[in-house]
């Protein structure tokens, strides 16, 4: 009897009543809809290199979901230490996440790739790659993008990407950003670059 909301990851959120529940499975009727939750007017796509320790990965998951993002790529770099993920258990991850947050739009998470490969991927939006080099200057991050641009950035492996990984992301037109001064985990990194997408669209 107890009325609960629940969200089918599309936007979309319905009140719900309980009409029997067990150990097993809780089954619910619908009894009316709720005004859909508009999505934010920028997509944000951010391809990371999965860290050495897998609970960092799961805890940009966690918090980037919080924020809004929309889709996440896994990508296996020169310079990765880990070249798997549980990809089911991050897509439990940011469900609850997603249900914590209030948020009515599921974030994609997508199988892991080679750098090579998934640099190729399209993207209607800005492309951008964040690295560390001194000896280059790369303007900021909020110098490269706007308000309501779709974006997809390019977070490296704690070793950085190669220079060759670079070239080739540079060929692919992709635009090389600062994310500050401080040399970032590759976790902090991806958060920092989403954080920074989700305040300039406030």
């Amino acid at each position: 009897g107890d009325n609960i909301n629940v969200t089918d990851g599309s936007g979309n959120m319905y009140r719900t009543r309980i009409i029997n529940e067990n150990s097993r499975q809780c089954q619910a009727v619908i009894t009316g809809t709720m005004p859909s939750l508009r999505k934010h007017n920028y997509y944000l796509h951010i391809a990371i290199s999965p860290t050495k320790n897998a609970d960092r990965l799961e805890w940009f998951v966690e918090k980037t979901v919080e924020l809004g993002i929309d889709e996440i790529s896994p990508i296996i770099c020169e310079h990765s230490e880990r070249k798997r993920i549980n990809k089911e258990r991050l897509k439990k991850i940011a469900v609850s996440s997603m249900k914590q947050s209030l948020k009515t739009h599921i974030t994609r998470i997508n199988d892991i790739k080679h750098f090579n490969e998934f640099i190729r991927t399209g993207f209607e939006g800005k492309k951008l790659i964040a690295y560390v080099d001194s000896n280059q200057d790369k303007k900021s991050l909020a110098f490269n993008y706007a308000k309501s641009e779709n974006a997809l950035i390019l977070i490296g492996p704690e070793g950085d990407f190669s220079s060759k990984e670079i070239s080739m992301a540079l060929e692919h037109e992709y635009i090389p950003v600062s994310l500050g001064s401080s040399r970032l985990r590759t976790e902090t990194a991806g958060i920092t670059a989403c954080c920074w997408v989700y305040y300039t669209n406030q």
